[in-house]
């Protein structure tokens, strides 16, 4: 159970680091290519609603539902984990290539602009490095820090100093 909720949370952070390279890059995009990313085009097929805000909010939750429970995925693999980018992309291409477009949500990937493709890609990769890395530090903060012991790890690079 412990690792699920750890995944879960480290899927929650890689989220929100997603979700900031998301929006950076969404504005690069050319005004004809600046429509609403994934998420909120598959609320819009799932979950037609009446209100913008119903709709940005139902958005949120399911982006970042979907992360937590990637991330729970993760963080149960059987055997050694993948490196967390191959998993993100792994994800990606599971969702815009596989179980997104056999349900009939959206078309497949193939079949969208290549620069949204290129952010997709980007952003999952992105994901993926903060999730491996979120749940290293949360599995190392509940053997150590929370833990009352000593650290796991020694100082993962830094020095430690007085401050005083």
């Amino acid at each position: 159970m412990e690792r699920l909720v750890y995944g879960a949370l480290a899927g929650l952070s890689a989220t929100t680091v997603m979700t900031a390279a998301m929006r950076h890059l969404w504005s690069g995009l050319g005004a004809e290519k600046r429509y609403p990313l994934p998420p909120r085009e598959i609320i819009e097929q799932v979950k037609p609603t009446g209100g913008e805000g119903a709709s940005r909010l139902q958005t949120i939750l399911a982006h970042f539902g979907f992360g937590a429970l990637a991330g729970a995925m993760y963080a149960v693999w059987p055997e050694r984990r993948p490196n967390g980018v191959i998993y993100g992309l792994g994800v990606w291409a599971g969702s815009y290539l596989g179980w997104i477009p056999a349900l009939s949500i959206l078309k497949p990937a193939t079949r969208h602009p290549a620069e949204r493709n290129l952010l997709m890609l980007a952003v999952h990769v992105v994901w993926g490095a903060a999730l491996a890395m979120s749940l290293r530090e949360i599995e190392g903060a509940s053997r150590d820090v929370f833990a009352g012991g000593q650290p796991a790890d020694a100082d993962h690079g830094f020095t430690r100093r007085r401050l005083v």
